[in-house]
């Protein structure tokens, strides 16, 4: 079964879920591996499991289902011979003790007739090895009882352990005056006291250690290095008994593999089952039925991801006679929830769990395939409609009889004539496939497709018109109407405008539409609403504009000095002005100047300006140069 289609279902999710029900490791990762199973004898032994591992937790509650995390490990290195440390003999000791409380749990299980707590027969609890354990091993170390010889043994050693401390304080009193400190301390494992460097053959006993300074040694007196001395004896001879309890221990553990390994199986499979029953006690699921004459029954079904308070029940059927479902409505109205819901519940029966529904009859599916959302790929550079026409071809080539399809928004993406032919193509070449399917679609041409054919039914999702709110219930059998013109003319939509629209879509069709929503002779109209301005920027003359109206011969007053001259030159790139005052020309801004009287006005249209701006000489040399050449005769002219 596809992945991808498992995946767009929410079924993953579901597994996850499963998954924080178990306590061993290998119970969640055989869940995070289920897959609808196609064994129609396998599915049904796997729900009479579900479905007796929560009568056992209704009966009698959570099972003693423990972690098992290193058991396996422990047990593997006590057969190669390894010798078990305290703390992982403890450990497989509460193991045992999990097994015990299994077994007695499982046993009321057997008095209530549940088939399930008969795999309390499978589960053998070695009793000699767990007292063994228990009697041997405390609080992660071995206990003084463990034999007669090492209590024995570690009495000499606290009666030896208290002579050398109350030897070390008598040394401690007695050297009081040659010491640093009055304290006794502990170095490499020896009791010491703190004598000065200068005292040190005034102390009778051994060097053990030097501080930092050097001014300080840590000196362990003679009459406790005697004692030390047997005390280390006897502490090799605890650790020899200590090993050999515990390879007895390590040696009971390793003979008892095969029941052990047992034991670990059939618990991982009781924590598999469990899992099971404590999701569909989570979800108040129920057992569903299974046929193999392709017909699904749902009655209030409910996606086991979404709050039960918000949820709405769903109630669907399909088969008998009944191959596809067309499911039209309003956005938000919930048809992708409800057809997800239904391939979700059909995965789930078919995995063996149970199903969030008051009741449900589900057919085997050789597989689930889907097309919903927009399914984009980026990497491979489709368009939203590529890449839902691959996918829907996709489908087509694996579509088999005994598969149930669904899709959402069919034939969306792309030109809504184009999109609705393709869409009644699909459909028809799912009708031919013998399948069951589901479709949502917007298309009315496609509700129309269902009217074609007894097999193909016509569903909606219902919509409160007054409120605007979806109601999420499915009405098999009545083709859904498009709501959008109801929520526009809810929010406000001009009566003109909706009744245009309705014209636009509908045709002749359209009138008894009007009539019903009561737009004739509708008054309301669009409403204007106050929007603020684009201020444009203030048009800013050209400076150069104002510049061209000197020309030359104009006679212009200086400011602010009010003295009066002739423009020589108009204005150039910047702006200034070349004018003559009296006898001489400067250069001036075209902002000193104002226009007192233009040279139109003063002169006649082919005036000769050379004998108002010309010297005497520079005119005598044109009368000249006119004649005829002058060589190395020059005249420099203003520009």
């Amino acid at each position: 079964m596809s992945n991808k289609s498992l995946e767009t279902i929410g079924y993953y999710n579901i597994l996850e879920k499963l998954k924080q029900c178990t306590s061993t490791e290998k119970a969640g990762e055989r869940i995070l591996g289920m897959r609808p199973i196609l064994s129609e004898a396998d599915l049904r032994k796997q729900l009479r499991d579900t479905t007796q591992a929560r009568a056992m937790l209704e009966l009698s509650g959570t099972p003693p289902i423990p972690a098992m995390e290193h058991v396996e490990e422990y047990l593997q290195k006590a057969v190669q011979g390894n010798m078990l440390m305290p703390e992982q003999i403890e450990e497989m000791g509460m193991f045992l003790i999990a097994v015990r409380r299994l077994k007695s749990y499982l046993q009321r299980g057997e008095e209530g007739r549940i088939s399930l707590a008969f795999y309390n027969r499978n589960l053998i609890f070695p009793e000699e090895l767990q007292e063994e354990i228990e009697r041997c091993i405390r609080n992660g170390r071995v206990d003084d009882y463990a034999s007669a010889y090492l209590k024995d043994v570690r009495k000499q050693i606290q009666f030896l352990e208290e002579k050398v401390s109350e030897r070390a304080e008598r040394a401690l009193r007695t050297n009081k005056q040659y010491l640093n400190d009055s304290f006794v301390v502990t170095r490499n494992g020896r009791f010491c006291i703190p004598v000065k460097k200068e005292c040190r053959s005034m102390v009778p006993g051994t060097v053990v250690e030097q501080s930092s300074t050097g001014s300080t040694l840590f000196m362990e007196p003679e009459a406790v290095a005697n004692l030390r001395e047997e005390l280390e004896i006897y502490k090799i001879e605890e650790d020899a008994e200590e090993r050999k309890i515990l390879y007895t221990l390590t040696n009971m553990t390793a003979e008892r593999e095969t029941e052990l390994l047992e034991d670990i199986r059939v618990i991982e499979k009781l924590d598999f089952m469990f899992a099971k029953g404590k999701l569909s006690l989570e979800m108040d699921g129920t057992e569903p039925k299974i046929n193999l004459e392709q017909y699904m029954e749902l009655k209030g079904a409910r996606h086991p991801m979404l709050e039960r308070e918000s949820c709405v029940p769903l109630d669907f059927q399909i088969g008998r006679g009944i191959r596809g479902v067309i499911i039209t409505g309003p956005n938000t109205g919930g048809k992708t929830v409800a057809i997800k819901t239904v391939a979700l519940m059909s995965a789930m029966a078919c995995s063996g769990l149970h199903v969030p529904c008051s009741e449900a009859d589900i057919c085997m599916q050789n597989q689930i395939l889907c097309d919903i959302g927009d399914g984009q790929n980026i990497s491979d550079n489709l368009s939203t409609f590529s890449a839902h026409i691959k996918n829907v071809l996709d489908i087509l080539r694996r579509v088999r009889p005994d598969s149930l399809v669904i899709m959402d928004e069919l034939g969306s993406g792309t030109d809504p004539q184009e999109g609705m032919g393709i869409a009644i193509s699909i459909l028809e070449e799912l009708r031919k496939s013998g399948a069951l399917f589901l479709v949502t679609t917007h298309y009315p041409e496609v509700k129309e497709y269902a009217d074609r054919y007894e097999d193909v039914q016509n569903a909606r999702m219902e919509f409160d018109r007054d409120s605007l709110k979806p109601l999420y219930r499915l009405r098999v059998g009545e083709a859904g109407e498009s709501c959008a013109l109801y929520i526009a003319k809810r929010l406000g939509f001009p009566d003109k405008m909706l009744v245009s629209a309705a014209r636009e879509a509908y045709g002749e069709k359209s009138e008894s539409l009007i009539r019903s929503m009561k737009l004739q002779g509708g008054s309301r109209k669009l409403e204007r609403i106050h929007a603020p301005r684009i201020e444009k920027a203030a048009v800013i003359k050209d400076t150069m504009d104002t510049v061209r109206k000197f020309t030359r011969g104009d006679s212009v007053t200086i400011l602010p000095d009010e003295k009066i001259g002739i423009v020589v030159k108009p204005a150039d790139k910047n702006g200034n002005v070349l004018v003559q005052l009296r006898n001489e020309k400067i250069l001036l801004s075209h902002k000193r100047l104002k226009l007192k009287v233009a040279a139109a006005e003063l002169y006649p249209e082919d005036y000769d300006f050379s004998i108002i701006f010309d010297t005497v000489e520079v005119r005598k040399a044109r009368h000249r140069m006119g004649k005829h050449h002058m060589e190395g005769l020059e005249i420099e002219v203003e520009e």
